[in-house]
């Protein structure tokens, strides 16, 4: 599959997400809801990555991409962080397109951090 195919369900899987969150986070802590959701991603993405790959291969990343994955693992875990405070305070109707400006942020840091490369 090219890059279209997965994009299109990075899309799909995304809008699941939403609709499901909105209904798993209506009454519990937002942070509590995020916390279960990264668990379920951590144990889910651990156990694809052990099956696809081989544990040496940890070794050989450098330090300037452990930095980079640490910091948009940061960045992952504010951002669901504050969708799902979002998604308990409003509609997911209106939150998600919101959340979806993230597109916007991408082009702005492409144009910002890319530009001298």
């Amino acid at each position: 599959m090219n890059w279209f195919v997965w994009a299109l369900l990075s899309a799909f899987f995304a809008g699941a997400t939403a609709i499901l969150a909105k209904v798993g986070v209506a009454d519990v802590n937002p942070n509590l809801a995020t916390a279960i959701r990264t668990t379920v991603v951590l144990v889910f993405t651990w156990g694809i990555a052990l099956a696809t790959t081989s544990t040496a291969s940890l070794h050989t990343l450098s330090r300037r991409t452990w930095t980079f994955l640490i910091l948009s693992g940061l960045a992952t875990g504010l951002s669901w962080l504050c969708y799902f405070r979002a998604l308990q305070l409003g509609q997911a109707s209106r939150v998600a397109p919101v959340d979806k400006l993230s597109v916007v942020f991408v082009i702005l840091f492409a144009a910002i951090f890319y530009t001298n490369n």
